[in-house]
């Protein structure tokens, strides 16, 4: 998740907090701060990589032998940056053939129907994420909840709501875990909707 946290402070909060291991990244001003947390006595997590909006590992399964790519993203709103976002995802995927979920805030809609209020869609923006989808093979999971994952929390004159936060898997994990699902919690205190990914009826992900 991207918590707008990071240093002493996120190391903090995290110790406080009931799982046993932690990967976080550095903030740039009020932005990024991605946390991966998880519980030993369910997976082995190696970090592969990581900058300001992208966290890699490799996931292991206990108690199966069973290995699989974990990439979570914030996308920046700049062009350039989103660019080269896009080219480091394209890279991980060239690099390796494992399962692989790609999870995070991509803060940008696909097509006008993930978008509600506010201005058009970019259309530069959104062409050069589904060629990245495209060239990458990666399938957008089907959700239940509400349609829309973020919100400027405005009143209805101005309101501007945006399916941006999303889980994409390769076929590879797809053929893995044929019964995932995801499922857009209810928001609360933030202007995202937390989001659940279920690879089974005992198996999860959290992302926020």
């Amino acid at each position: 998740m991207e918590t707008k946290v990071g240093g002493d402070k996120a190391k903090e909060i995290i110790g406080r907090l009931p799982f046993d291991e932690a990967i976080c990244t550095e903030t740039r001003g009020l932005f990024g701060g991605l946390w991966l947390l998880w519980n030993l006595d369910i997976v082995e997590v190696s970090l592969l990589a990581k900058t300001e909006k992208e966290i890699h590992v490799l996931v292991k399964v206990r108690p199966f032998d069973l290995n699989w790519l974990f990439s979570t993203v914030y996308a920046s709103l700049r062009f350039e940056e989103m660019c080269i976002l896009w080219k480091n995802l394209a890279t991980v995927s060239e690099l390796n053939n494992l399962p692989w979920v790609l999870a995070g805030g991509f803060n940008e809609p696909l097509i006008n129907e993930n978008k509600f209020g506010g201005r058009a869609i970019s259309i530069n923006k959104s062409l050069l994420f589904k060629e990245f989808l495209d060239k990458c093979n990666m399938v957008d999971l089907a959700f239940s909840g509400p349609r829309f994952t973020w919100t400027n929390k405005r009143g209805i004159s101005d309101l501007t709501q945006e399916r941006i936060d999303r889980v994409f898997v390769n076929s590879e994990w797809w053929n893995l875990f044929l019964e995932a699902r995801v499922t857009h919690l209810t928001r609360c205190h933030s202007d995202h909707c937390p989001v659940l990914l279920e690879s089974s009826a005992k198996d999860s992900l959290y992302l926020e």
